[in-house]
This record gives C-alpha cells, sequence and structure tokens, in this order.
C-alpha cells in the first residue's frame, strides 16, 4: 500500500481486542506488514509458503487471515471501504439498487469432490461465485458455490442475505438465468430480468448487466482468483473480499480532480 492508501485503510481497521481492554496480547507485527502481505498473495496468486521474505512469516500472516476469515472481520472490513466509497461518489452509504449474476471457475486439485461440480453450460469443472453488486459495481455479497449448483437455486439463499443486511435494497436487476421459481419465491425485493433479444447479433452491452460482468473483470486481474485454489468456500470468498479491497483502497487513495 501506499502511505495515501494506509491513511485511508488505518482509521477503518477493526480494533483489537487488546487495545480495547479485553484481554489478550498485542500483535507482534504491524498491521500495514500483513495485509501488504495479503494483498501481495492475492494478487500475485502465489502460494502461502512461498511468501517473500520482505513479509512476516507465512504462517503468521496465514494464522491473520483465517481469524479475520472466522470472524467476519474480512467482509466488516470490506463494508467499511465500500460505504466510504460511495459516500466519496456522492451517493448514500447503503444503495438501493443491485446487479446479481455468476461466475464458473475451474478448481484446482486440492479442491474436494463435496464442493465442486460441473456447469453444463459453461463446461467447466470447479466451483462457481454467487455476487451481488450495487449500480457502481461494488460488492456486496458473494457466495461460492460447486459449479453445479443452479443460479435460482444459490440466488434464494444470497439474495435473503442481501436483503436482510442492506434494509433500503428494493431493486435487483438479473438475467434470463433467475427467472421461474425465483420470482415466485417470495423475496422482497422486486427482481428486474434484463434479457437479451433475438434480433442482437454478436456482443451487446445490455443494460444494467454490464456492471457485475466488469466486476468480475476486476477480479479475474487478480491472479489467485483466475482458478480456485481454495480447500473451503469460505476461505474463496474471503479471497473475493480482498480483492475489491485493493480496488476501493486506490479508488479512495486517488487524487481527485479539483473542481473550479
Amino acid at each position: 500500500m501506499s502511505d495515501a492508501e494506509w491513511a485511508v485503510v488505518r482509521p477503518l481497521l477493526p480494533v483489537p481486542a487488546w487495545l480495547r481492554g479485553r484481554g489478550g496480547q498485542p500483535e507482534a507485527y504491524c498491521h500495514r506488514a500483513i495485509l501488504d502481505a495479503i494483498r501481495y498473495l492475492v494478487d500475485n496468486g502465489t502460494k502461502w509458503r512461498a511468501m517473500p521474505a520482505d513479509f512476516p512469516p507465512w504462517d503468521r500472516v496465514y494464522a491473520f487471515f483465517r481469524r479475520w476469515r472466522d470472524h467476519g472481520l474480512a467482509k466488516e472490513f470490506h463494508d467499511r471501504l465500500r460505504r466510504k466509497v460511495r459516500e466519496q461518489a456522492g451517493r448514500d452509504p447503503e444503495p438501493s439498487a443491485g446487479v446479481i449474476d455468476s461466475q464458473s471457475v475451474k478448481a484446482d486439485a486440492v479442491v474436494g469432490a463435496d464442493s465442486r461440480g460441473f456447469d453444463g453450460g459453461k463446461l467447466i469443472n470447479g466451483r462457481k461465485r454467487h455476487a451481488v453488486v450495487d449500480t457502481v459495481g461494488l460488492l456486496l455479497a458473494v457466495m461460492v458455490t460447486a459449479a453445479n449448483v443452479g443460479d435460482r437455486t444459490a440466488a434464494q439463499v444470497l439474495l435473503t442475505q442481501v436483503a436482510a443486511a442492506h434494509h433500503r435494497l428494493a431493486l435487483v436487476w438479473a438475467d434470463g438465468g433467475y427467472t421461474g421459481d425465483l420470482v415466485e419465491y417470495g423475496l422482497a425485493l422486486v427482481l428486474a430480468i434484463v434479457k437479451r433479444s433475438d434480433d442482437m447479433r454478436g456482443f451487446v452491452v445490455l443494460p444494467k448487466r454490464w456492471i457485475v460482468e466488469r466486476f468480475f473483470a476486476h477480479l479475474m486481474r487478480s491472479r489467485r482468483l483466475v482458478r480456485d485454489f481454495e480447500r473451503s468456500t469460505g476461505t474463496a470468498e474471503a479471497m473475493v473480499y480482498w480483492s475489491m479491497t485493493q480496488l476501493m483502497t486506490r479508488r479512495l487513495a486517488r487524487p481527485r480532480p479539483s473542481r473550479a
């Protein structure tokens, strides 16, 4: 991280328990060094044991990553950054509309048979990332399943979680794969289907759907996410959140053009 990024990130970090007087021991390594190590791994796709010597020991970095994953701190940190980015863009911190879609990726050999499957539509053996983003393209929630899990089945769970966490959310755009049972599921959201007309030929940018497609393109810039290398789906979801934190910290640290 640059100094400008660290100035934005530091106030948004969760406060350790020992600083609040709730016990525990102070951490041996600076949070900035730990965060840089995790960002390096996600961005470059290295193994945990192949962490460069410039960073803290890999087992200490992984212990930090695992603790934040298990206690939901990675998502909490991500959500704080998202609200900050939305405020900087002149929007309400909580979104009122979103876009949902899924992405199938190949899985590495370490992924067990219990969390992998075959996507017949994309001809991919691996996992599927189901994501809901706001109209700015920032992540609201992600769920990783086996690739053979249908979009409507996963959306029932994911949209219920998103609606409970974001009370202003009222409208969600989706593609034709989310029609059918999902519309009749009784969600407290308006599901707008953006379909591709029969007379369209070649590549056409569809309204609203391009936002979530751009989000998946951002994920592909993180080499750790080009394939699914994680043994558990919880770790795979945490990697997506860490990838988006890099994008948001760079946006927040970007110098703003002066207005006359």
